[in-house]
């Protein structure tokens, strides 16, 4: 049993490095945050998925940390009260990270290991969607209509026209959190179903063996 926690601790720390280092692989670095990456949520869930959900909460939860830790010197906190501080760590961060950790819902729930991955994925990373979403609409509201009247945004200005007040706001943190969230999900599981289609041919020469 020891033995096994220990390698389950070497394995979360191998993970964690993978995708911390995969996260400094940008390819649309947002300006106020967030970015798609090269597949940086992946290795988390491979723990979710391989261990259970509990180890990838635990593993969820300490890449957090480590993202809050890589994110301050680029002053994710400037122009943020003390109050909102705490809010931004806990959304931006310890819950968005944590959700990766569910990944591995569909595990046992779905035989096929492409599409129990697929799943645990799509959920998994539209729940981190919804925290940053959240931290956004509490935190960032105030700046939708300036982010709306960027010059030469003609959809920003058609936004502008027809909305304003909380659905202004929310519309704002949906699309900003989404033009990250929603490719770095999509390249996430095109990933992800390769790396299923790799256990399900291991597990087969596994079987015929």
């Amino acid at each position: 049993m020891e033995k096994n926690k220990t390698r389950l601790l070497a394995e979360s720390g191998l993970m964690i490095a993978l995708a911390a280092i995969l996260s400094l692989i940008k390819f649309i670095p947002m300006p106020y945050g967030g970015s798609v990456t090269l597949c940086s949520m992946l290795p988390i869930m491979l723990i979710s998925y391989r261990n259970g959900i509990k180890w990838g909460l635990f593993t969820g939860f300490a890449y957090g940390i480590v993202q809050l830790i890589l994110d301050i010197p680029s002053g994710i906190f400037k122009g943020v009260t003390l109050g909102s501080v705490v809010g931004v760590i806990l959304f931006d961060y310890l819950i968005a990270f944590t959700c990766l950790g569910l990944a591995g819902l569909f595990r046992k729930a779905v035989k096929n290991p492409s599409l129990a991955i697929l799943c645990g994925v799509i959920v998994s990373g539209l729940l981190r969607y919804l925290s940053h979403a959240i931290s956004g609409f509490i935190f960032y509201s105030s700046y939708a209509e300036w982010f709306f009247s960027q010059e030469g945004f003609t959809l920003g200005q058609n936004i502008l026209n027809k909305y304003s007040g909380t659905t202004l706001s929310i519309i704002y943190t949906l699309f900003y959190n989404g033009t990250f969230m929603i490719p770095e999900i999509i390249i996430t599981a095109v990933v992800a179903v390769l790396v299923g289609g790799i256990f399900t041919l291991t597990a087969k020469k596994a079987a015929a063996k």
